[in-house]
């Protein structure tokens, strides 16, 4: 212990005191006490930062030389000069002037050595580090009743203590500032020592056999008689109540969280307070409590930046938070500085009669009003920002802004121009550079690494709600997304070297505080305008590239002519050449059989035409096949997509496109085939007049075909003009007028939502679908039966042909047209056939009573749907209430809906 003792910063320097004077240890208490005060202040003057303190002190040397005039000329010209910027440092150029006009006959305060700087007294500068009155060891104290409290303090207060206020301390005063005080004697003349020092020197170690007698300069003006003499400070009188000026000095440690000899924090009630033992009257001690809690508030302050300054996951925000509290507690240390100062000159000349400038509790409870408030705006920031970090701490302290005190406001905003700081300087670089160093998750721009090259629009950069600070809008802070989204996707994915600094301008960052300060003053005017210029220069090009080299709309037309079977004479041609494959099982389909169709159809209509870059990307698609499936259900169209128009076209929405070609590809078929029984009917009719037992079953098919070419050619307008013609405007309308690529990509979206909506391809209309579905299997039966009955038809038609022509045959030849048997079997073989028409007659009254059942329920759920013009399309496909009489519940429903109808109305 005693090798550390030896080592120790307090002993180090009590030897190097003994080796520059050559004196004892004994002797160099002044010297030792005067080296620590030299190492714990810092020699700049307030005015440095209090211009005020300048101008205050130029005006009374130009009242003491009796210039009024001056003074209020210099007032003048020191308030317009305020009003102009010209000048960055006006308390140096003050400063200066001050210096100059000091009287050059006065003797200079340099020494010439060592022995003579510390024979001078100690310097009045401020500090804020307790008095020492002994060596740290051996040196023996000349005041017994000051042990304990000496020891108190060395172990609070020491060398280390001395490290922290040199680095974050206050600026001292110099000493010509202080109101009430003559300036410094000459060097070389000891100015009185203070009564502490008197106290703790030995009686053998006087200083006026060490130093000389103590001279006093006499103050400037006409001297006056004193009439008391001077007496020293005690810490209580004779009755042992504790003096008001030792509470002063146990206060003014106790602003700074150091316990003082009468007033100590107590641990159990959180406040600092004076012990119950201690006398003190009752209104000395309300008031030391009533000051003591700046104590307090400072202590709150401290821990808080104390445990976040060396805590690197607080990030950039809070260790600009952290900053700002610790510039405004250097503000406060340069008060206390002041202040230290004035007791320490108390100290020095002791205590006269005259008691107007001394330092007392309630003087101190005016001046420390507003650092209280102060402080406590401080302390409430602290306890509201605990747990915050990044834009949810600048969030925090925005709230705490929104005061109507303006000198709070002014605080605040100061601080939250500190804070944000980092904040706009992440924003800076993401809209202008697209970059994003972002370590600690402070910016509400958040990036996930893991994510692809060809999801990076959708999934790679997103938006922490949480760290959006209050001051920045949603909108803005989406906008602040896509600016840097879209710098690197035209980047990486479309491979744009064109340096961001050609696609939008950069304009200045806020390199200091200041400049953001300025920023958040004006966050609708000039941030808005930053912000927007950004986003429109940005988007635009990416646009641009998006148009120009990846032919985005051009590609999204292809969408609509081939995969919504927008190219009419196409798709027919295709169906045409399809027919014989897509007639075998599935099962029997080879893909680049059905390429080479799509080739031909591409060659043989306008589709020729169209962009080579968009014909290698159509193609043929086979679907899982299930048993007893044709070519039919199998087959499908496909679109390759890649590069950066798959972020349009995603995997997603490629599914949706199949989907909607299916149903589309399903109607356009049932289309086709009514087509074709059409034609049989029409070409069959005049063979088989012939026959007028087949007339009622013909008859009965004509009118089952005209009900199904009704219900398809409704349901094909209302697929082609009211879902897909009416969608596809509007999302050609959006495509032109947005203004970003998340504009496009919305509007795709909807337009396809709203395509698999209205085509009965969502969760909702699931029932819809299925009775569709089963009327389209009805129409493909009904094909087979007319087909069967045609065929069976034909073929008697044909036989009857051939027996009549033999017939003819054989009378010509002269010989009899048939015989007996012949007749027979000609006759066993009508009568056969014409036992089948019945059948054929209860087949067909079956397929129709399945085919107006299942549009009569079709239509009770279109009645009944939410959407208005599914309920037009009942109208249209009952126009003529035939399935209305045949169903009561249609005549319910439709009642209903229109009664909905008038009620609107």
């Amino acid at each position: 212990m005693a090798t550390l003792d030896q080592k120790s910063p307090n002993v180090l320097l009590q030897s190097l005191c003994c080796r520059i004077t050559g004196k004892s240890e004994a002797e160099v208490a002044q010297q030792f006490q005067y080296a620590v005060r030299v190492i714990g202040s810092n020699y700049a003057p307030t005015i440095e930062r209090d211009e005020f303190l300048v101008t205050e002190k130029i005006k009374k040397e130009l009242l003491k030389q009796r210039r009024e005039a001056d003074a209020a000329l210099f007032s003048e010209l020191h308030r317009k000069l305020q009003t102009q910027g010209v000048l960055k440092h006006r308390w140096s150029v003050l400063y200066l002037l001050l210096s100059l006009s000091e009287d050059p006959r006065k003797p200079s305060s340099r020494v010439g050595n060592y022995g003579a700087l510390f024979a001078q007294a100690l310097p009045r500068d401020a500090h804020s580090t307790p008095f020492y009155c002994a060596r740290p060891q051996s040196l023996a104290l000349g005041y017994g009743e000051r042990s304990s409290g000496l020891s108190a303090s060395m172990a609070t207060s020491g060398i280390s203590s001395l490290g922290v206020y040199a680095l974050n301390g206050p600026t001292p005063t110099p000493q010509s500032l202080l109101a009430g005080h003559p300036p410094q004697s000459a060097a070389g003349v000891a100015p009185p020592m203070g009564s502490r020092l008197a106290w703790a020197l030995p009686a053998s170690s006087s200083p006026s056999l060490a130093l000389g007698p103590a001279t006093i300069r006499p103050p400037l003006g006409p001297s006056h008689p004193n009439t008391r003499a001077v007496r020293p400070r005690q810490d209580g009188d004779a009755a042992g109540e504790v003096s008001e000026a030792a509470l002063v000095r146990d206060i003014l440690y106790v602003f700074q969280g150091i316990d003082g000899k009468f007033i100590k924090m107590s641990t159990q009630d959180n406040c600092y307070r004076i012990d119950s033992k201690v006398m003190v009257s009752k209104s000395l001690r309300d008031t030391s409590s009533r000051l003591s809690e700046l104590g307090w508030l400072h202590n709150k302050v401290c821990k808080y930046t104390d445990a976040r300054s060396l805590d690197r996951a607080f990030g950039l925000v809070g260790q600009s938070f952290c900053a700002s509290l610790h510039q405004e507690l250097k503000e406060y240390y340069r008060l206390l500085s002041v202040l230290h100062s004035q007791m320490q000159v108390e100290d020095d000349q002791g205590v006269n009669v005259c008691t107007e400038n001394n330092l007392t509790l309630r003087r101190l409870l005016v001046w420390m009003y507003d650092p209280k408030v102060r402080l406590k705006t401080l302390a409430a920031l602290v306890d509201f920002c605990q747990g915050r970090k990044g834009g949810e701490l600048a969030s925090a302290v925005h709230a705490y802004g929104k005061t109507g005190d303006p000198q709070m406001r002014a605080l605040v905003q100061h601080i939250l121009s500190l804070v944000s700081h980092p904040i706009l300087n992440f924003l800076y670089r993401w809209i202008y550079d697209g970059e994003l160093e972002d370590t600690y998750h402070e910016f509400f721009v958040a990036s996930d690494p893991n994510v692809k090259t060809d999801r990076l629009w959708h999934d790679k950069y997103s938006l922490r709600k949480s760290m959006i600070p209050s001051f920045i809008t949603m909108d803005q802070a989406r906008k602040v997304l896509l600016i840097g989204k879209s710098i690197n996707f035209l980047h990486q994915v479309c491979h744009d070297r064109t340096p961001p600094g050609k696609i939008t301008p950069a304009s200045k960052s806020t390199d200091t505080p200041k400049d953001a300060a300025e920023l958040l003053s004006d966050l609708e005017g000039a941030f808005q305008e930053k912000i927007d210029a950004a986003y429109f220069d940005t988007s635009k090009y990416l646009l641009d590239v998006l148009n120009r080299n990846y032919l985005l709309l051009e590609h999204l037309q292809a969408m609509r002519r081939y995969l919504l079977l927008g190219q009419g004479d196409f798709i027919r041609h295709l169906m045409d050449l399809l027919k014989p494959e897509l007639a075998r099982p599935a099962t029997t389909l080879y893909q680049h059989n059905l390429t080479g169709i799509l080739e031909t159809a591409v060659r043989a209509t306008n589709a020729q035409y169209d962009n080579v870059e968009i014909l290698k990307r159509l193609d043929v698609r086979l679907l899982e096949v299930s048993p007893g499936d044709t070519g039919w259900d199998v087959f499908s169209l496909d679109y390759h997509v890649d590069g950066p128009i798959a972020t349009v076209f995603t995997r997603e929405c490629m599914g949706h496109y199949l989907r909607v070609f299916n149903f589309l590809w399903r109607a356009k078929r049932m289309e086709y085939i009514l087509t074709d029984i059409w034609k049989g009917q029409m070409c069959n009719a005049k063979l088989l007049k012939t026959m007028p037992e087949l007339s009622g079953v013909l008859h009965q098919c004509h009118i089952l075909a005209s009900e199904m070419v009704h219900f398809i050619h409704q349901m094909q307008y209302y697929i082609t003009f009211e879902v897909l013609e009416c969608s596809w405007d509007e999302l050609w309308n959006k495509v032109q007028q947005a203004q970003d690529l998340d504009h496009i990509i919305a509007a795709h979206e909807v337009f396809l939502d709203t395509i698999i909506s209205r085509c009965l391809l969502d969760n909702n209309s699931r029932s819809l679908l299925n009775q569709l579905r089963a009327i389209f299997d009805q129409i493909i039966e009904f094909q087979n039966a007319q087909d069967s009955l045609y065929r069976s038809a034909l073929e008697e038609l044909a036989l009857q042909l051939q027996f009549k022509e033999k017939k003819q045959q054989n009378e010509e030849e002269g010989l009899w047209r048939v015989t007996a048997e012949q007749e027979a079997e000609e006759k066993k073989r009508i009568r056969e056939f014409q036992e089948t028409i019945p059948k054929m007659c209860s087949q067909l009254r079956i397929l129709t009573h399945f085919y107006q059942s299942i549009v009569q329920q079709f239509l009770v759920l279109l009645t009944t749907s939410s959407d208005e013009s599914l309920r037009f399309l009942s109208f249209r496909l009952d126009f003529n209430e035939h399935y209305r009489a045949r169903e009561p519940r249609l005549r319910a429903s439709i009642g209903a809906t229109r009664g909905r109808r008038m009620s609107n109305v």
